[in-house]
């Protein structure tokens, strides 16, 4: 863990860093199954689309620099999905294994729950993507399917696997 990290809302002047962090993403890894990084412009309208939601975009930042983000968007857009959220968590790729997504899945969990929402998807690209498997499972999320070479990138057939998390009251009650 970075002895200086914090998690906190983003804001619009995190958006470029976001962006950076992203791009690294895009270009050079499973996650994401986007070819083309996102600008800065197209990333300010996702941060903005998901404030407009009332659904939380955290940062973790550590010695003056973004190191990582974590956000929560809807699921679906069908109206019986509105208590689902689907969630993302990007680290910068310096800083891998330093702990930045464990301060940020909690917060990101305890955001949601606050938020009103029930269930959690994480929708992690590639199977082989053993450190966001373990990550959601820390936080208890649980595997529940496996969508075998939905996505092509990097010149291979690539998988996601697919884990989900109660909150609040999970299913054991109606919402409000």
């Amino acid at each position: 863990m970075l002895p200086s990290m914090h998690v906190r809302p983003a804001t619009p002047a995190d958006v470029p860093a976001i962006t950076a962090i992203y791009r690294q993403h895009v270009l050079h890894g499973l996650a994401s199954f986007e070819i083309d990084p996102p600008d800065t412009a197209e990333m300010t309208r996702r941060f903005e689309t998901v404030h407009a939601l009332g659904l939380p975009f955290l940062v973790a930042a550590a010695d003056g620099a973004i190191v990582g983000y974590a956000y929560a968007a809807m699921y679906r857009a069908r109206p019986a999905y509105r208590y689902t959220v689907e969630n993302s968590v990007y680290v910068d790729s310096h800083r891998t294994a330093l702990g930045v997504g464990s301060a940020l899945l909690p917060a990101l969990i305890a955001a949601c729950t606050a938020a009103g929402r029930r269930q959690i998807i994480a929708v992690i690209g590639d199977s082989a993507n053993q450190a966001s498997v373990r990550l959601h499972e820390k936080f208890g999320f649980e595997r529940v399917g496996l969508l075998p070479a939905v996505g092509y990138k990097f010149g291979r057939w690539v998988d996601s696997v697919l884990m989900q998390k109660q909150i609040g009251d999970g299913r054991s009650s109606p919402p409000e």
